[in-house]
């Protein structure tokens, strides 16, 4: 089958919402193969980056912090979302979250992945990273002011098992958490 069997064509769009982080629309679209029309709540997101951060000691860094949307505090990987004009460079943008984060810093980084948080309603991707080697930054750059996160290191053993216990529950992590089992 080709692109143009599956492919909805945009019939008139509406800004519901502007943000800070997101932008909402509603769309109308005509669905392929004349089987009509169908609405879309679309959420726009710049992009994000996150990364699986190994201490010389085979731990993986993480930060504790408080989530509103899930009213609950969860580990994660270091992660934050794309600045504006951060696009073209989204590892700078994750060695700055590393640091503004953790206080780390590396030169040994690889692309893990590229992936699409929730495809159906959003165009939100994260780009994915292993840092390794990490040194510690004199003078890190602060974290956001509106951010309170606490730094742990956990073996991968520890990591499963806050999996397990719903404090690691979001997507990021766990396959970060997968990547470093596979010792890919």
């Amino acid at each position: 089958m080709k692109f143009e069997d599956f492919e909805e064509k945009t019939i008139s769009r509406k800004d519901i919402f502007k943000g800070h982080v997101i932008n909402v629309k509603f769309d109308r679209v005509a669905l392929p193969g004349n089987r009509g029309e169908a609405p879309r709540e679309l959420v726009f997101h710049n992009g994000a980056v996150a990364v699986l951060a190994i201490t010389a000691n085979n731990k993986i860094v993480l930060v504790r912090q408080f989530r509103k949307a899930l009213e609950k505090v969860i580990y994660e990987i270091p992660a934050g979302k794309l600045e504006i004009g951060e696009n073209a460079d989204p590892q700078a943008a994750m060695l700055r979250e590393l640091e503004e984060e953790t206080g780390l810093t590396s030169e040994n980084v690889s692309k893990i992945a590229e992936f699409y948080t929730a495809p159906g309603f959003s165009n939100e991707i994260i780009h994915l990273y292993q840092a390794k080697e990490l040194v510690r930054v004199p003078n890190p750059r602060p974290q956001d002011a509106d951010e309170i996160l606490v730094r742990y290191e956990v073996t991968l053993d520890e990591a499963k098992a806050l999996i397990k216990s719903g404090d690691i529950a979001d997507a990021k992590t766990i396959l970060a958490i997968q990547y470093w089992e596979l010792g890919v």
